[in-house]
């Protein structure tokens, strides 16, 4: 039995093209071609009516999935580009409105600031134009004051030059009062002076002589003292000595009776240890001669049996 082989259809038939027109928009041109479909194989000439029939039919229900399928794809394609161009659309109009709405308020914010720009301008200048009026004023009072106190300075002056003159004649009398007084002063003093020097040359004269008493006092009760005191420091010296002797006699003669102690204690020590060793030795000669007897028995025993 002989068998048809089925002709490929090409599916790829549809070209889409997209290209874009302006920011944010798409234009998309759908181009249809013609279905392509491949030459079939002639049949073999044993081909049946039957097997030709099937073949026909699948090939018109393969036509008619094509025709669906590119139906569909440009049912899904027109509705894609419906949507697109809603949604430029919309993006175009809330571009407007937005422009329009930053116009607006940009013109508003513009108009404001300019208002405000040139109510401040109207402050500075009041501000400025007050604060002249208030320097003319305090320059006028200024010169006004400046012109008060020349005069009065002026004025001043020339009453402290007469002030000055009378003033520099009544130093000039008190200068020369204050120098006679110096003067008596001086001769008081130099007079007061004298007298106090003779009166302390007296006086040291005296210190002197009381001094020198006094020293010959001192060095009498010092000889005596000295003299006094070596007796008693001699006495105490031999007293001292005398007691480190007797401190050391005694402790010489304690020693000694301490060393004899021990001399003795030492000698009884030895004396004691050499009687237990001679009792040691006459224990070890009692018993070497019982052994020795021992041994004899035995052996007068045994010559008397053999004899």
């Amino acid at each position: 039995m002989a068998t048809a082989t089925e002709s490929p259809v090409n599916n790829e038939s549809t070209e889409i093209r997209c290209q874009e027109k302006s920011k944010g928009g798409l234009c998309y041109e759908v181009i249809l071609a013609e279905p392509t479909v491949q030459k079939r194989a002639p049949s073999p000439p044993q081909t049946s009516p039957t097997q030709q029939v099937a073949i026909e039919d699948k090939l018109r229900a393969a036509e008619e999935r094509r025709l669906s399928l590119e139906a569909h794809k440009l049912a899904a394609l027109a509705a894609k580009l419906s949507k697109i161009e809603e949604a430029a659309r919309k993006k175009d109009e809330l571009s407007a409105a937005f422009i329009a709405a930053t116009r607006e308020s940009l013109d508003a914010k513009m108009n404001n600031t300019e208002e405000k720009r040139e109510a401040h301008i109207a402050e500075l200048k009041n501000k400025l134009k007050e604060h002249l009026e208030s320097v003319e004023k305090t320059r006028l009072s200024l010169e006004q004051q400046t012109q008060e106190v020349r005069c009065a300075v002026e004025e001043k002056l020339k009453t402290a030059a007469a002030q000055r003159d009378e003033n520099i004649k009544r130093m000039l009398d008190r200068l020369k009062e204050h120098e006679e007084q110096v003067a008596r002063v001086r001769q008081g003093l130099t007079e007061r002076v004298q007298q106090l020097e003779s009166q302390i040359q007296g006086k040291l004269d005296q210190a002197h002589e009381r001094r020198q008493n006094i020293e010959r006092e001192q060095k009498e009760k010092l000889r005596i003292h000295n003299t006094v005191k070596i007796a008693k420091v001699r006495q105490m010296a031999d007293e001292c000595a005398t007691r480190e002797l007797l401190v050391k006699k005694f402790e010489f003669d304690k020693r000694v009776s301490t060393a004899e102690q021990n001399r003795q204690r030492e000698i009884q020590r030895r004396v004691q240890a050499i009687r237990q060793h001679e009792r040691r030795a006459e224990m070890v000669r009692q018993n070497k001669a019982a052994l020795s007897e021992q041994s004899v028995l035995p052996a007068e025993k045994e010559t008397a049996s053999s004899g």
